[in-house]
């Protein structure tokens, strides 16, 4: 069961035929007010939440809040043959998403989420599930080869299947194409392999403080200052821009040409913080695709994963106050 936007071929972009098998797409400069395409790409899943169920994944999510700034927004993912893949695909519609979600043998993925006093998650993380087993596509690679940017992380890398199809739909994106490696580790699902090979296939990395440190620790660095380790993996991977969230305390963006913004985290009622950090990843993004500079982009991030924070579940719709900050 899946769902191909007939909308996938972008207006104003076309296709050139160099050699045999050879496609490079590049868009018309007169063009600059089309919309852009990103792709959420990995796990989409049910949070078994405290109050119910409710449609996430990180992919998902990041794709939900590029279209809420006026993007075209795939999710790629798989389902099972099962009632809740038919749920997923009736939630993607709701939320308005396009999606390439292949049916497999396999069950629709799950996640049970308990929440501490603070509103911060503990996820269970169901294993041998659909999107474990993302089979390669040709709609898929169309997509891949159109977008504007994607989005991965490294829990759904965890199984061989669904890494090669990920690493492949990457390995397809245009040079200008924002790849942005949202790394999301989680229990033991991921290893030095997987990171280091979506290090250096991405230009945006974005990592909280914790997996910081993993990281740099996992790579030799030692225990180094935010600025110094963010500046050595740019080095070391070839990366545009680090976004390093630090939950409560604040948020940096560093970028290889030396710039910086600093950010402390508003202070808010929080309801849950599930999904907060997919909205910061798909605003910041969206604030790029519309040429915002960092420092926009990064005060707007911070400003709608506060907002979130306030809502229960992981794709709460921005009020327009919050969209209309990004020129369409």
């Amino acid at each position: 069961m899946f769902f191909i936007p007939t909308q996938l071929s972008l207006p104003g972009l076309r296709t050139i035929i160099c050699k045999p098998h050879t496609l490079i797409p590049y868009k018309q400069a007169n063009n600059k007010n089309m919309k852009k395409l990103t792709i959420g790409l990995g796990e989409v899943l049910w949070d078994l939440l405290p109050e119910g169920r409710k449609l996430g994944g990180a992919p998902a999510n990041f794709a939900y809040f590029t279209q809420q700034f006026g993007n075209e927004a795939i999710a790629i993912s798989a389902v099972g043959n099962d009632n809740l893949a038919t749920e997923t695909i009736e939630a993607l519609m709701r939320h308005g998403l396009k999606f390439i979600t292949p049916p497999t043998p396999f069950p629709t993925g799950t996640v049970s989420v308990e929440l501490d006093s603070n509103g911060i998650p503990t996820y269970v993380i169901n294993e041998g599930v659909a999107w474990d087993n993302i089979p390669l596509t040709a709609e898929m690679g169309k997509a891949a080869r159109q977008c504007d940017a994607v989005c991965w992380g490294t829990l759904a890398q965890r199984s061989d299947i669904s890494r090669k199809s990920i690493q492949k739909i990457i390995s397809l994106t245009r040079t200008d194409c924002l790849r942005i490696f949202d790394i999301n580790l989680r229990g033991t699902f991921y290893t030095k392999e997987i990171i280091e090979c979506s290090l250096k296939s991405c230009s945006i990395l974005k990592i909280n403080d914790e997996e910081f440190h993993i990281v740099t620790e996992m790579f030799g660095y030692g225990k180094p200052a935010y600025e110094a380790g963010c500046k050595r993996i740019m080095e070391d991977f070839a990366i545009n821009t680090i976004i390093l969230t630090c939950g409560a305390i604040g948020s940096y963006v560093f970028t290889a040409n030396g710039g910086l913004s600093y950010i402390e985290t508003p202070k808010v009622e929080v309801a849950d913080t599930v999904g907060a950090g997919d909205s910061f990843t798909g605003t910041f993004c969206s604030a790029l695709l519309a040429k915002l500079p960092i420092a926009e982009a990064h005060r707007l991030a911070v400003d709608v994963s506060a907002y979130v924070c306030t809502q229960h579940g992981a794709m709460p719709e921005l009020p327009e106050k919050i969209t209309a900050k990004i020129p369409r």
